[in-house]
């Protein structure tokens, strides 16, 4: 968008993003035509990105609070009591537009947005994670997303020194067009050293620091807020430009200046960028802003206040600062060679005013901006009726199934991912990627550790969004379980297509509705998270295409002694326990689709109570020792775990399963939730009879040693051959 000051009109809002009902509100709140500033600001504040205009409404239903919860949504990230007067400060963020038109600037800058998040509280980043979706792998549009994003991430993460400990990557021609980019910051803050961001005190200097504003990322937040069409690619000016090593001074001096008592609060340049960071301040604190644009750092000649109001360039930071305090912080951000300019003063006005040049280009009061923002409750229409499983057969048996599954795409070994991160700068990485369920990460100078996950399965938010929803959830929780830890809270990342279809708003409010129900059945509050709509693209013939709706968790749980956790490795000798029930369910399943090219069927069924008692009973048998390896069984089923085990570890297994009264394809490749693989000393029969008395199904699956999986037909897989197979579909893809 050019910075050219046009006529404002009808016809300009609808190119900003505003319908007319929307635009003539604005005209109502003015009492006259808005400037072209105005407008902008409008624009952004009103967007679906900043507002959650449709949203809003379902949000509110969900859990938020829990005893150990410090600060629940509202904030720039979530706050939990982790101990020790510590607290984990966490949330998750889309960058999926931005990703599709400039894909390493796309990921990169989601990295850096979601690290401010977290450090802007007061926290210390010591994780980053990631939850990514790809189109089909047969594209080449597709590789050449792979390929950015995840030089993106390395690229950024890496150089700011923060550690990418997990994530997780699937693929689908769903998202040919809109890839899903979903970043994630963990941070550790003690708990009397938090800061927010609602501004405070008449007269204080409103103060800029960080990199200078450029014309990068103008109109992001509602370009992040419509369908992509076929000009999706001619946008990149829409994409900022990030700086790691920029980042890692602002870090650096943020975290100098919040040791004083300088700061009364701070927040970061996100989405709409000076706009959105001084009208959420200001209008938190109940006060007004008046900002001189004149002392705005600019980085390129002649921009206009709607230009400055609107950049989204990177690694900038808004603060109110104590009038007495200014030359100290000044003194620490010249220091680290970063911009530092006094921009304005609240005010008692409750209006912003925007002045530039001598020109007032702004006036805007600041709590209509936000109390009249438009709230929809969208029309919702039948969810999609499901296609029946249909006929079983299994054509290829047993031990060839299990080898096209583990090379299968969202199964194959993330190594080459992987391989890009640094998932231990920082020294207190416990359990990389591939090692564990959730990844674990130790908090320096204490025993306490961190398990970290993110989850989601979209192909069961397809057939049945409320179950979908809910599994999710479990899903996080049973990864951070399978390591010993105590789940704590979520963040999440809710990606859906355009709102305003009735058939998309009904995925919507029952992925919701399943999530609300898991989180409280579990213990497991919401404290932070992002809403991305509008995720379609515009498919040969014209019409709108949606993506799978894909609600991703981000799942943080807490040990109160991290030598206590246990990864999903088989250690040699012993036993391997089945905990859970199993009635092969192939619904959904990824043998159903890799094997017989299907998606049909209902998805799993999500017992919540089961999820629960199993859950409970298999962390008290790590935290007491008599687990030392774990595994959820999600994607593939058993057959597939153990062999995830069995190459994590290097040691193989001998099954030996009575006939289970099922197909053994449902058996082995079935996808029942609440399922747990447990590796323990001995013959299992000590915990089988515990869960037996805890109520909790178990069965010893099989003893543990040797260098194959053998199945109880007496086929034998090698590990070397698995390990093969697992790590050949990422680099054959990319060196195509």
């Amino acid at each position: 968008m050019s910075g050219a000051v046009r006529e404002v009109n009808e016809e300009l809002a609808r190119e900003f993003g505003l319908t007319s009902e929307e635009y003539n509100r604005v005209v109502s709140i003015m009492g006259r035509t808005p400037s072209f500033t105005e407008l902008g600001v409008f624009s952004v504040m009103w967007s679906e990105h900043c507002s959650y205009k449709s949203s809003r409404k379902w949000l509110r239903t969900l859990p938020t609070t829990a005893p150990w919860v410090i600060h629940g949504p509202g904030e720039n990230a979530g706050v939990v009591d982790i101990g020790q007067g510590l607290a984990a400060i966490f949330k998750m963020e889309s960058h999926n537009h931005p990703s599709f038109i400039e894909p390493y600037q796309g990921a990169a800058t989601g990295v850096g947005g979601i690290l401010r998040d977290v450090f802007t509280m007061g926290a210390r980043p010591v994780a980053n994670l990631n939850a990514l979706r790809f189109g089909d792998p047969a594209t080449p549009r597709t590789r050449e997303i792979v390929d950015g994003v995840v030089r993106g991430i390395g690229g950024y993460g890496n150089c700011v020194g923060v550690p990418t400990v997990g994530g997780e990557v699937n693929f689908h021609r769903a998202y040919d067009g809109n890839p899903l980019v979903n970043a994630m910051t963990v941070g550790v803050a003690h708990q009397d050293k938090i800061f927010l961001s609602a501004a405070a005190g008449v007269g204080n200097p409103v103060v800029y620091v960080g990199s200078k504003t450029g014309r990068d990322g103008i109109h992001g937040a509602t370009m992040s807020s419509a369908e992509f069409d076929e000009n999706a690619l001619a946008k990149r000016p829409t994409v900022q430009v990030g700086d790691p090593f920029v980042e890692k001074l602002l870090i650096e001096a943020c975290l100098e200046l919040m040791a004083t008592d300088a700061i009364v609060a701070i927040q970061d340049m996100g989405a709409a960028g000076l706009t959105s960071s001084s009208v959420e301040m200001a209008g938190k604190g109940g006060v007004g802003i008046d900002l001189d644009l004149d002392a705005v750092p600019q980085r390129e000649p002649g921009m206009t206040a709607y230009e400055m109001m609107l950049s989204e360039s990177q690694e900038r930071m808004l603060m109110v600062l104590k009038p007495d305090r200014t030359d100290i912080a000044r003194a620490i951000f010249e220091k680290w060679e970063l911009d530092f300019a006094i921009i304005g003063t609240l005010t008692d006005t409750g209006h912003i005013v925007v002045r530039h040049k001598g020109q007032v280009e702004a006036d805007i009061p600041l709590d209509p901006l936000a109390e009249q923002a438009p709230i929809y409750d969208r029309p919702r229409g039948e969810l999609k009726a499901v296609e029946p499983l249909g006929p079983i057969h299994d054509p290829v048996g047993i031990e060839q199934a299990l080898i096209r599954l583990i090379g299968c795409p969202d199964l194959a070994s993330r190594a080459w991912i992987w391989n890009q991160y640094d998932s231990t700068v920082g020294g207190q990485t416990v359990r990389r990627p591939g090692g564990a369920d959730a990844a674990i990460v130790k908090i320096e100078d204490t025993s306490i550790g961190l398990a970290l996950t993110t989850d989601c399965t979209p192909r069961y938010c397809q057939a049945t969004p409320r179950s979908g929803g809910a599994q999710a959830v479990a899903e996080a929780w049973r990864n951070i379980t399978a390591t010993g830890a105590r789940p704590l809270a979520v963040t999440d990342n809710l990606n859906f297509g355009n709102p305003e279809k009735p058939e998309i708003m009904a995925q919507f409010v029952a992925a919701i509705e399943g999530m609300g129900e898991a989180c409280r059945a579990l213990d497991f509050p919401v404290v932070s998270g992002n809403v991305s709509l509008y995720n379609e693209t515009r498919g040969p013939d014209g019409e709108a295409i949606s993506i799978l709706p894909t609600p991703a968790i981000g799942g943080l749980g807490v040990l109160e002694d991290v030598s206590r956790s246990v990864g999903l490795g088989m250690p040699e000798g012993g036993s391997l326990v089945l905990i859970g029930k199993t009635d092969g369910a192939l619904g959904q399943s990824i043998w159903l689709r890799e094997i017989l090219g299907r998606e049909t069927g209902d998805a799993p069924e999500v017992d919540l109570a089961a999820e629960r008692r199993n859950g409970d009973f298999v962390r008290e048998q790590i935290l007491n020792g008599a687990i030392v390896a774990c595994h959820d069984v999600s994607d593939g089923g058993i057959l597939v775990a153990v062999s995830e085990m069995a190459m994590a570890g290097g040691t193989g297994c001998v099954l030996d399963v009575p006939d289970s009264g099922m197909r053994p394809e449902a058996f082995w490749f079935g996808e029942d939730q609440a399922r747990y693989l447990a590796a323990v000393q001995g013959d299992g029969a000590d915990l089988v009879a515990a869960a037996q008395g805890a109520g909790v199904p178990a069965r010893v699956l099989g003893q543990i040693g040797g260098d194959s999986v053998t199945l109880p037909s007496g086929a034998a897989i090698s590990i070397a051959r698995l390990k093969v197979a697992n790590a050949a579909f990422f680099p054959d893809l990319m060196d195509r």
